[in-house]
């Protein structure tokens, strides 16, 4: 059925290799996986690294014993964008069906695809047999320059600046477009000029920001990947609506990536970082970008008053009392007058009870993580997550 609406989902944003450390869990540690479902319900899978099998978890538990026919965009063939296969659940159901499609590799030559798919599950490396994989697959090699349409979705590719060859690619939907341009490394003029005419005018631009800019030009440079600064660029010549940071390093903390967000807001304010359980919505009203759920860990529910400043979604900054409806460890629920942006930081004080001659600040800092409109109408109830400082803090005032 046709719907007046596209959603994106991404299932994982990290390059290279999946990361467990504590650090990195609020932005998540599969690798690259994304799921567009398009307006007239069509799917479509772009990459399949360690986010994969999420997917088809989700997938198994809410589309029950309906067959998926599904469209698979794979970028390249480095482990992190294909080592999800194996464990995804849906190729091993007779009822489904799945086109996909890639570049012919120089290393591999004919069937690619094909072939690096049937090495994921060869012995002695899985203890699956090819065979258990009975859904209906068929193969399509491609290559830059490219476009094909499938159910008013239009497909476009270029080639990126990736060791070994990566295509981007650009999905055009009857309410949005989005450019998906993983694994890319700026400074070859050949390609940035294919990568800007495929990001022109997108409503978003999925962007390799693996590395900061003092890395890509010196100990990282010739490694195939890019950074918030030259997403920037691209975002701002091509005419971009809305940026998303994309295969952050493992080795990246959450910290590290918060800072890259907080760079890349203040040169392009419509910056996001690329979130597992993340979702894009795109509509004739414009795109609304929501993060997944947070609310884990034991919580108590209360009532009490705090000092909270931030930023609101139109980039000024706001101080106002707010209540404070829960608490855990991990984060807050807030009602709040202002509406504050996705993504922000916030500084949320609390007074604390202290002895009889004093009373004791509690200053916690976090990163908004849910708004919506509160109980009243003048409230947005909002979700926090409380994240480390660098040093202790001393509120004043």
């Amino acid at each position: 059925m046709t719907q007046h609406t596209a959603k994106l989902v991404f299932w994982g944003v990290r390059g290279s290799t999946p990361t467990l450390e504590r650090d990195t869990w609020r932005y998540g540690g599969n690798t690259p996986c994304l799921e567009l479902t398009a307006p007239d319900g069509t799917p479509f899978i772009l990459d399949c690294g360690t986010g994969l099998r999420m997917l088809g978890n989700d997938w198994t538990s809410t589309r029950g014993d309906s067959g998926i026919d599904a469209q698979v965009l794979v970028t390249h063939y480095h482990w992190d964008h294909i080592q999800g296969i194996p464990f995804f659940h849906p190729f091993f159901e007779a009822r489904n069906r799945f086109h996909f499609y890639s570049f012919q590799s120089k290393h591999l030559g004919p069937n690619s695809l094909r072939q690096v798919l049937e090495a994921q599950l060869a012995k002695p490396y899985f203890p699956v047999d090819l065979s258990m994989m009975t859904a209906e697959r068929d193969f399509r090699e491609i290559s830059g320059g490219e476009k094909w349409e499938v159910n008013g979705t239009k497909i476009s590719t270029a080639w990126l600046n990736h060791p070994q060859g990566c295509l981007g690619y650009r999905l055009d939907t009857t309410v949005g477009s989005v450019v998906y341009a993983t694994d890319n490394e700026p400074g070859a003029p050949e390609f940035d000029a294919s990568l800007r005419q495929l990001a022109n005018a997108a409503d978003v631009l999925i962007y390799d920001a693996q590395y900061s800019p003092e890395q890509l030009a010196s100990t990282h440079k010739g490694w195939g990947h890019s950074s918030w600064l030259e997403g920037v660029k691209i975002a701002r010549e091509a005419k971009v609506r809305n940026l998303v940071l994309f295969h952050h390093d493992p080795d990246s903390s959450d910290k590290r990536v918060d800072g890259f967000l907080s760079a890349a807001r203040q040169e392009f304010p419509a910056t996001w970082a690329g979130t597992e359980g993340m979702s894009i919505t795109l509509s004739e009203r414009g795109v609304d970008v929501a993060l997944r759920g947070s609310r884990v860990g034991l919580r108590r529910r209360l009532r009490f008053t705090a000092t909270v400043s931030g930023q609101s979604e139109d980039g000024s900054p706001f101080q106002e009392k707010a209540t404070v409806r829960d608490l855990s460890l991990q984060g807050a629920y807030l009602c709040l007058k202002s509406r504050p942006r996705l993504q922000s930081e916030m500084r949320v004080v609390i007074e604390a009870a202290g002895d009889r001659d004093r009373s004791s600040m509690l200053s916690l800092r976090g990163t908004v993580v849910h708004c919506d409109p509160g109980r009243e109408k003048s409230e947005n109830g909002v979700g926090v997550v409380f994240i480390e400082d660098g040093e202790p803090s001393h509120p004043t005032g």
